[in-house]
């Protein structure tokens, strides 16, 4: 008898006994189960041949179950607030637009004097180079529309809070 050959029939016999204790897995539409009577009331059926791997899913965060609906409020919303300190709230939020909305109106007539409606006056090497003048107009061209931007997106902001009282 050769020596490797009783270690070959324990690795055939480990392998099969592996391969036995595994459990039934039935498909039932997109998901799959072990459970034999949840699969018999669901008319699933039985996933045989290749390799199954199951992970139990988890519930994400933010679902809500059937008894935590009547309790549930939107997401992002915190303690409630009562209404003067409601109103002092936005009307600091309001006070802190508003000074935002000064500085960047103040940034965009600065940006708009030094662009000079295309032709801002050219600097050091760019009179001998043109190319160097084209890129840093484009770029003061970029820097007004992001701005400007940044002005409708205060704007917006602004009108979405109560009218201070």
């Amino acid at each position: 008898m050769k020596p490797y050959l009783p270690l070959l029939v324990l690795l055939g016999l480990g392998g099969s006994l592996g391969v036995q204790a595994q459990e039934r897995i039935w498909r039932c539409g997109n998901e799959y189960t072990n459970n034999a009577a949840d699969a018999q009331r669901r008319g699933c059926k039985v996933v045989e041949g290749g390799n199954v791997t199951v992970v139990q899913g988890t519930r994400p965060a933010g679902a809500s179950t059937p008894s935590s609906t009547a309790t549930a409020r939107p997401a992002g919303s915190g303690p409630r607030v009562d209404s003067p300190e409601q109103r002092a709230r936005d009307s600091d939020a309001r006070r802190v637009l508003e000074g935002e909305l000064r500085r960047l109106e103040a940034r965009q007539s600065e940006l708009m004097k030094d662009y000079n409606n295309g032709e801002p006056e050219k600097q050091g090497s760019e009179a001998r180079n043109y190319q160097k003048y084209l890129d840093r107009v484009a770029e003061m061209k970029a820097e007004i529309a992001r701005n400007e931007a940044d002005l409708a997106s205060l704007r917006r902001e602004l009108d979405r809070l109560p009218a201070s009282r």
